[in-house]
């Protein structure tokens, strides 16, 4: 007699199998191996662990390097990308004419510094993309420093040569604009807190006239790290003397504790707005914007020009950090030319994206002979890196 074998109502019901019954766990699991894992899974497993693994490590092991990578690129003859469409430079009290073109300043990208480290796959993406470059974060940053110091810094650098490039471009129109020296920012070390402001003019230390940052240093120089030095400044309009002890600055020189800049008297308004971008490199491309604007006709007629360079008082234009990547990142911005410093000239050379053109310049009246020329389309005897 046949025994019916009853099946619990909770029990799972399995698809594809015939009437003559189920087949128990033993026969399951001993049937031709199935139900464990093959030498050739267990390998695939354990890679992917492995893989998983060093990716998580990849992720969290932070790693003493600085990335360095095309950044955006900023037309000074434009408006702004913040959605308020404000002009990139606005001028008041002088008249201003219609341009054309682009007069572009390069940006790169810089991560691993303070507040921002790079892990394993940064750095790894950075040596096979050959726009990026890879230093040791002490090469770029000072080690001393915070996140907030850098931002500063860069903000001081920036300020600092959107007023010389100013300058530079009034005075290339034959405008008269007197150079002062000034306190940009003081530092947390410096015992000058609450005696000097910033913005103040110098115009004395110790009855020796201030005329440039240099004549500064020399000052101080004749005093001891500690002394108590007389300043001589001008504040909103006034001058008074104040007496402010030194501190010891780098190499045991003497020293203010404070970072110095310049301040100019302008016949008219001008006002930059480079958004949260910072450091010194805009200068030159600020200051052929600032001259565009001023003057009759468009100066880059209807071509598409980046570059980068700093721009000091003199009008001398000075070499920068970044240069491949700004090669780079002015290509894929559009660019057809590009104005690179000359003391840049040696990193140019074997980078030049295919479509650019780079000329090199070393002073304000080379950089705008050469847009002059390219607006003409009579670049044959420009200087080339």
């Amino acid at each position: 007699m046949r025994t019916i074998k009853r099946v619990p109502e909770h029990a799972p019901v399995l698809a594809g199998h015939a009437d003559s019954g189920l087949p128990t766990r033993a026969e399951v699991l001993d049937d031709e191996g199935r139900g464990r894992l093959s030498r050739g899974n267990k390998a695939v497993l354990a890679a992917f662990f492995l893989f998983l693994a060093v990716m998580v490590v990849g992720s969290v092991v932070h790693l003493p390097y600085a990335v360095m990578s095309p950044g955006p690129t900023q037309d000074t003859l434009g408006v702004s990308d913040d959605g308020k469409k404000t002009p990139i430079i606005a001028i008041s009290g002088l008249p201003t004419y219609p341009t054309e073109g682009s007069l572009r300043f390069t940006t790169v990208r810089v991560v691993g510094g303070p507040g921002y480290p790079v892990d394993a796959w940064d750095v790894l993406q950075a040596w096979i993309d050959p726009a990026q470059d890879v230093f040791p974060v002490d090469d770029i940053f000072d080690p001393k420093v915070t996140q907030e110091q850098v931002a500063e810094e860069n903000a001081i650098q920036m300020e600092g040569s959107q007023e010389e490039a100013t300058a530079v471009a009034l005075r290339a129109m034959g405008k008269d604009v007197p150079t002062h020296v000034a306190i940009a920012s003081i530092t947390d070390s410096s015992k000058a807190k609450g005696l000097l402001k910033v913005r103040d003019r110098l115009e004395s230390i110790d009855d020796e006239p201030i005329t440039t940052a240099q004549s500064v240093r020399d000052a101080l120089q004749k005093s001891s790290p500690g002394d108590t030095v007389s300043l001589t400044v001008t504040r909103d309009g006034k001058e008074l003397t104040v007496d402010v002890p030194t501190v010891e600055g780098q190499g045991g020189r003497t020293a203010l504790g404070v970072l110095l800049g310049l301040d100019h008297d302008f016949p008219a308004k001008v006002t930059i707005d480079a958004g949260a971008i910072g450091g010194p490199s805009a200068g030159l491309m600020f200051s052929l914007g600032i001259y565009d604007k001023l003057t009759p006709g468009p100066l880059a007629g209807d071509h598409q020009i980046a570059g980068t360079g700093t721009i000091d008082d003199d009008g001398k234009v000075g070499q920068i950090g970044g240069i491949r990547q700004k090669l780079a990142g002015a290509r894929s911005g559009g660019a057809q030319f590009f104005l690179a410093p000359a003391g840049n000239c040696d990193e140019v050379v074997g980078h030049v994206p295919d479509g650019l053109e780079v000329f090199k310049v070393a002073t304000f009246d080379e950089a705008r002979t050469a847009v002059e020329a390219i607006a003409r389309d009579q670049t044959g005897s420009l200087p080339r890196c």
